[in-house]
């Protein structure tokens, strides 16, 4: 274990039933509760018994294998499940798979959540993130749905049960992969998505618009405009097509 955060002991009893919680909460010859004092190395819950993590090299459009990280619970994992697939891919940033607490409820009801490591992000080093920024920036959402589409293929995802989930320039990328592939997601979440991007970068008035010439290409030259436009999700939304329900969440601050 590298990183874990504790939880307590009667609250993992009540939900897991597991020996070691129940041990946590025996009385003491006086009839008291034990304190996580006296329960020394017990402290720690153990839940790799609940929930696992998987890992894959998944193929992109243009061969170059993406990694891809599951996280599940042990007893819901069956084939066909429902899943949540996260991605980030920008500004050379590492993904954050952190385990997150507000996650605990879908993996408790079967849900996968899988983490696409798209070209774009920081993890694997700078010609990782050059190979996702700018003119190449289609390479992100290509990756991204490479991954989505990979899920369904091996039956780890039920078909029409995927929903993409990203925030900021993630938000750009689940919002991209929808545009190209509206039909392989059934849901979105994006928290403070960057969706007009064509516009913004012509407006160099707003915050950090030059960092994001940078990332995402300066459309004052003509090829990279051509490239914007190719990936931007506002200029590509499609006219008479079915798209997955989308929940978008915003912010009064000018940079979204």
């Amino acid at each position: 274990i590298v990183q874990q955060q504790n939880m307590l002991h009667e609250r993992t009893k009540v939900l897991y039933g597991n020996a070691f919680a129940s041990s946590a909460g025996k009385l003491s010859s006086d009839g008291a509760d034990l304190s996580s004092e006296d329960l020394g190395d017990c402290d720690w819950n153990e839940l790799s018994e609940y929930y696992a993590c998987e890992y894959y090299d998944v193929p992109s459009k243009d061969g170059v294998l993406v990694p891809l990280t599951l996280v599940y619970s042990r007893k819901h994992k069956q084939e066909g499940n429902p899943g949540l697939l996260h991605g980030h891919g920008a500004y050379g940033e590492i993904l954050d798979k952190r385990w997150r607490s507000e996650l605990k409820s879908l993996l408790d009801r079967g849900w996968v959540i899988a983490y696409a490591d798209v070209r774009g992000g920081g993890g694997y080093g700078k010609e990782w993130h050059w190979d996702g920024a700018r003119t190449k920036k289609m390479n992100s959402i290509y990756d991204f749905v490479s991954c989505g589409e990979f899920l369904l293929e091996k039956g780890i995802i039920q078909e029409n049960k995927l929903a993409g989930w990203g925030y900021s320039a993630g938000g750009l990328l689940v919002a991209s992969a929808i545009n190209t592939r509206p039909d392989l997601f059934r849901a979105a979440v994006l928290k403070v998505p960057f969706l007009d991007v064509c516009n913004t970068l012509l407006h160099p008035i707003l915050p950090l618009t030059a960092i994001d010439y940078e990332e995402f290409g300066f459309p004052v030259d003509h090829e990279e405009f051509l490239s914007i436009k190719k990936y931007s999700p506002y200029d590509n939304i499609q006219k008479d097509v079915p798209y997955p329900a989308v929940f978008v969440t915003s912010s009064f601050n000018t940079r979204y």
